[in-house]
């Protein structure tokens, strides 16, 4: 009986020593975290990545360091961590598995974040869709198309695609088709439509707007028209400048064509 109670005391001041060790390397662990965390945020504002990126690097380095943290106090205290360690890779490997494509997403985030492809309020088009970026995220973006609906796009097929960024210049060229009888002379076109575009308003004087012949039809002559607007202004100056031709072939005596077929006949 003597015997036992000596054993039990022997485990019991082992047991009080491992826990003030524990204790001790948990004390230290904590300051150490606490000046490494710091020292990243430091880092992290000094850099040039996008604060929502810094945002999550920081928030994953700190979870990291306090499960390495946790591991090394556990182990202090004589526990075998060789299966907690092989539990922790097998449940690690599943959910990195179940989650493939929620990981793909966020590594997607990170590519649009870090590489400023877009920013919220930016007319971007990808996927086939085209509208404003309303929100970016690390599992999708979200943009507001012109016909009024929210889609949702996947960051991980949206970084793997194609963008078209149409207001990161800050300017867009508006290209009109427009087509003249064959009667009417070029330049008598041309005068046409430079007087509808000195009627529309927000037009950019640098580059200056430009008429070219870009094609000679079964009943008509094509030209194209192009000039440069503000890109928030791209829609206005389309839709004014389409208006405006009309009138202003009025008003030059230039005929609108449209398609049709002349029959000629010959009487003999």
């Amino acid at each position: 009986m003597s015997l036992n109670l000596q054993d039990l005391a022997k485990n019991m001041n082992l047991s009080l020593e491992g826990m003030l060790s524990a204790l001790l390397t948990l004390a230290v662990c904590l300051v150490v975290t606490k000046v490494a965390l710091k020292l990243v945020r430091r880092l992290l504002e000094r850099s040039k990545l996008d604060q929502r990126i810094r945002k999550y690097l920081f928030s994953g380095i700190k979870t990291v360091l306090y499960l390495i943290g946790a591991i090394i106090v556990v182990g202090s205290l004589g526990i075998d961590m060789t299966s907690l360690v092989a539990l922790l890779s097998v449940a690690s490997l599943g959910v990195t598995l179940a989650a493939e494509d929620v990981l793909g997403n966020i590594a997607g985030g990170l590519v649009i974040l870090s590489s400023r492809l877009f920013a919220i309020g930016d007319y971007i088009e990808a996927s086939g869709t085209a509208g404003t970026v309303e929100e970016i995220t690390l599992n999708h973006t979200r943009l507001v198309t012109q016909d009024g609906l929210l889609v949702m796009l996947p960051n991980k097929g949206l970084a793997d695609s194609q963008v078209t960024n149409y207001t990161a210049l800050g300017r867009r060229r508006v290209t009109q088709v427009v087509t003249a009888s064959y009667d009417d002379g070029t330049e008598a076109v041309k005068a046409a439509c430079h007087a509808a575009l000195e009627g529309t308003p927000g037009i950019l004087e640098d580059p200056a707007p430009a008429v070219y012949v870009t094609g000679y039809g079964e009943s008509a002559i094509e030209y194209t028209i192009y000039c440069w607007c503000a890109a928030a202004d791209y829609l206005d100056v389309k839709f004014t400048l389409s208006e405006r031709l009309r009138p202003a072939f009025a008003e030059q005596g230039v005929e609108m064509t449209y398609n049709h077929l002349n029959v000629h006949i010959v009487e003999k």
